[in-house]
């Protein structure tokens, strides 16, 4: 129960790597805001979560909308008194196009989730840990934040984005009792590839050069260890980091 007493509030809880962090999170002891934009499958992890005897609620938000974003951090507030830990999640993914493919709407459409959503949602909460002098922070970036043939270039850009924001946002806070730290997993089994539409076939063939390097693909419980070591106060002293969870694919 490492985060007993605490209030968690995570995007995109409605599934996959989401869905593992807000159960995790419930099963040590915190109260979960489940965030996501579909309601039918967020409120399932709420149901879930209360039949294990936790305490949760559903907030149905599109990131990539403001009112969205105000009113879900403003439910976490009205229900549970206060906010103490944020986890980033949520996030899209393009159709691993190289930059010659890529159209403006393609480019806005991922960075307005994937990088200004997840600014939103963390200027909205920051306003509370700064009251509080206290707060956690956790994006989930990918391994595509930290190499370049891991996706598109728009998803690759939104996830380099999303590193170099929490670092920022670490250290401009580290005397506020504000961390903010990055996980950035490698190819996890999750849906997010369901959203996609036809794969570029020439991103494509250039992603695949890589992929034998993968040992083997990743489950959300394993991502979830992770973020509820860096919310809890064990990982007191850690702040700024990026984690990289991929069993070594990157390790070459």
């Amino acid at each position: 129960m490492t985060l007993l007493g605490k209030v968690a509030l995570v995007t995109g809880a409605g599934s996959g790597i989401g869905r593992a962090i807000a159960l995790r999170f419930a099963e040590d002891g915190a109260k979960v805001v489940v965030a996501d934009i579909k309601p039918d499958t967020a409120q399932a992890v709420v149901e879930e979560i209360k039949a294990k005897g936790g305490e949760a609620i559903l907030a149905v938000c599109n990131i990539a909308k403001e009112e969205d974003v105000q009113a879900m951090v403003d439910a976490a507030i009205n229900e549970f008194g206060t906010l103490d830990i944020l986890v980033n999640n949520a996030g899209i993914m393009d159709n691993f196009e190289p930059l010659h493919e890529v159209t403006d709407e393609l480019w806005e459409r991922i960075l307005s989730v994937n990088t200004t959503g997840t600014m939103r949602v963390t200027r909205k909460a920051l306003a509370i840990f700064l009251e509080k002098k206290q707060g956690c922070i956790i994006n989930v970036a990918s391994v595509a934040g930290v190499e370049g043939a891991r996706a598109g270039a728009a998803y690759t850009t939104s996830k380099h984005a999303m590193i170099g924001f929490a670092r920022n946002t670490a250290f401009m806070y580290a005397n506020s009792g504000i961390r903010c730290n990055v996980i950035a997993p490698g190819g996890v089994e999750t849906n997010i590839l369901a959203g996609m539409s036809r794969a570029s076939e020439f991103g494509m063939g250039r992603i695949q050069v890589g992929m034998p390097l993968n040992p083997r693909m990743g489950q959300p419980e394993e991502i979830a260890g992770v973020a509820t070591f860096l919310a809890s106060d064990d990982a007191s002293y850690v702040n700024g980091a990026v984690i990289v969870v991929n069993g070594g694919f990157t390790a070459y």
